[in-house]
């Protein structure tokens, strides 16, 4: 396969992690959670990082790991679901690897991320956050290379779907 990394965006709750895990082990590639590396990197939670710095500097920090973890091959990256809003970042991940969306219904994604407290966005009235952001996000990951709902999917078939799209 000529794609030097497989790129997993998509809204909080989409499956990008759980995914990415199941088709880097399927490849035989590295699995890369950028949400994970910043939180190691920075010796604290992204929830923290938003409530003592900010998003915009979340954000920075966030570009700056998709930078570098696109710098090597032959990985398959979960990406934060916010990762799309710069342009840079699209730019840099359409140009290093193949753009996978993963979509799910507005249930889904609600039933997924309403027990997760470590998503700063979707804190509060989930059901109203998530309807917001999706809303706001709608075409966000439109320029994928290839849309994935993962609604009623088990992560084998995503996975199936994915490499026969390899």
């Amino acid at each position: 396969m000529a794609m030097q990394n497989v790129v997993l965006i998509g809204f909080a709750g989409s499956g990008k992690s759980t995914v990415g895990r199941a088709l880097s082990e399927r490849l035989g590639w590295r699995f890369v959670d950028t949400d994970q590396q910043i939180e190691a990197e920075q010796c604290t939670t992204i929830s923290e990082i938003f409530k003592l710095q900010g998003e915009a500097a979340f954000r920075a920090l966030e570009s700056e790991m998709i930078e570098r973890t696109l710098a090597d091959n032959g990985q398959v990256i979960s990406t934060g679901g916010g990762a799309v809003l710069a342009e840079r970042d699209r730019i840099c991940m359409k140009t290093r690897g193949f753009v996978i969306a993963l979509t799910a219904s507005l249930e889904t994604i609600i039933s997924r991320v309403s027990l997760d407290e470590n998503r700063p966005l979707v804190q509060g009235n989930v059901e109203e956050k998530v309807k917001a952001l999706m809303q706001r996000r709608k075409h966000a990951y439109d320029f994928a290379d290839l849309t994935i709902d993962t609604t009623g999917l088990t992560v084998k078939e995503i996975v199936d779907r994915v490499e026969q799209a390899l």
